[in-house]
């Protein structure tokens, strides 16, 4: 049963959606905000401001992440967190990362237009530069504050105008102290579109995520010699484009031979000289591949390595460069079930999944028990100006945490 018979207002977080997409608001109804950009300052101050109202006491941290909380009878005790981010990539979706702030908002204002006092804090967070669309890494601050990225190597980041981060943060007016840097929460929770298409193609309401998956990702060089594209018999060329090639077709034929839920992607490449009348003396290209099974990584890992006994055919040197990885993670176990309890009590169709992106929660769970939900994303749509989640499945969504929060303040 729904607990209390307590349900959000659909009409109203429909608005603020809309409200909040105005701050960046695109032609073709998208939105830009990147992170301590003008329009992500004004946004922050919209957010503040709505949960002022409601009587939350809103504080910074040193990397600018917020923290608005509502009272509870027991402050003393670690609050329960639900949040995401407000910034977005260059021509996104009105859905990404603020559905998951203003999943928190919504919370809040129907616990209070319900006379619901919680037995411990309840906060709203808003994570600074989740995107790394203004200033790379992605979820840089949630990094930092989880020890996974240095403070100083961040504050160094440039956007590409040359500006810093760290001159960023100085200019927002949202520098804080690093004594407000979330610490201890009994739990942290994220309502986030799936940026796929599984849900909507099995027609379920809600994704029950229990954790992110590991992932790795390789440089790959392939040098060759550049003469005349006319006048270079095919058998003396060292071609390295046509090496590539190779590499390609074998990279694909070996992972397509792994297990099923492997996803690997060549993102970027890079050709020179880049001139139709020469033959390419060097490709840079990237791999990257995500799976939740370290084991499979480690195929994949072989085969990558295993690729410059392979460019022997083209006479061409190929170098390998393993750039960086992560492990999946996992999410505490108590909440994902306490989410997927909530999503069964009110009656909700939904799967238990894996989440393919990368999020602040999967840095938040290394030291706060985490957990989060999907809702359906239409077409698998995301991080584009077409991004779609329909209204009922936000309001499913929200309701989902709201149940849950109720559940672990209100006992």
């Amino acid at each position: 049963m729904e607990k209390q018979g307590i349900r959000i207002n659909r009409e109203r977080l429909k608005n603020t959606i809309e409200e909040f997409a105005d701050y960046g608001r695109t032609e073709n109804n998208g939105v830009t905000r990147l992170a301590l950009s003008d329009v992500d300052i004004q946004v922050r101050k919209h957010f503040q401001s709505e949960c002022e109202k409601l009587g939350m006491t809103v504080v910074y941290d040193d990397m600018a992440n917020m923290y608005a909380t509502l009272p509870g009878m027991d402050n003393d005790q670690p609050p329960v967190v639900v949040g995401s981010h407000l910034d977005s990539v260059k021509k996104g979706g009105r859905f990404d990362g603020v559905l998951g702030v203003l999943t928190g908002l919504e919370v809040v204002r129907t616990m209070v237009e319900n006379g619901i006092r919680p037995q411990v804090p309840v906060v709203v967070a808003n994570i600074t530069n989740e995107e790394g669309a203004r200033f790379e890494p992605a979820m840089m601050s949630s990094g930092v504050i989880s020890g996974k990225f240095d403070k100083q190597t961040m504050l160094k980041s440039t956007d590409e105008d040359g500006v810093t981060f760290g001159e960023a943060l100085e200019s927002s007016g949202f520098a804080g102290k690093e004594e407000n840097r979330l610490k201890d929460a009994a739990a942290f929770l994220e309502l986030h579109i799936e940026q796929g298409p599984v849900l909507e193609s099995e027609s379920l309401q809600i994704g029950v995520v229990e954790g992110v998956v590991g992932m790795v990702n390789y440089e790959i060089e392939v040098t060759g010699d550049s003469d005349h594209a006319g006048t270079t018999p095919m058998s003396m060329r060292k071609d390295a484009l046509f090496a590539t090639n190779n590499l390609m077709t074998e990279i694909r034929e070996k992972m397509s031979k792994l297990d099923d839920k492997l996803v690997y992607t060549i993102g970027r490449m890079n050709v020179s000289p880049n001139i139709h009348t020469v033959i390419p003396n060097k490709v840079v290209f990237t791999i990257e591949a995500r799976h939740q099974d370290a084991k499979t990584i480690r195929q994949v890992e072989e085969i990558i390595q295993g690729l410059p006994e392979s460019a022997g055919k083209e006479k061409c040197n190929v170098k390998v460069t393993k750039q960086w990885d992560r492990d999946t993670v996992w999410f505490d176990e108590k909440l994902v079930n306490a989410l997927e309890q909530s999503a069964k009590n009110i009656g909700y169709s939904y799967k238990r999944m894996v989440s393919g992106a990368g999020h602040d929660s999967q840095f938040i769970a290394t030291y706060i028990p985490t957990a989060m939900i999907f809702v359906p994303s239409v077409n698998g749509k995301s991080h584009a100006e077409d991004e779609l989640t329909l209204w009922e499945d936000c309001e499913n969504g929200v309701h989902v945490v709201l149940q849950t929060v109720l559940e672990l303040t209100t006992r």
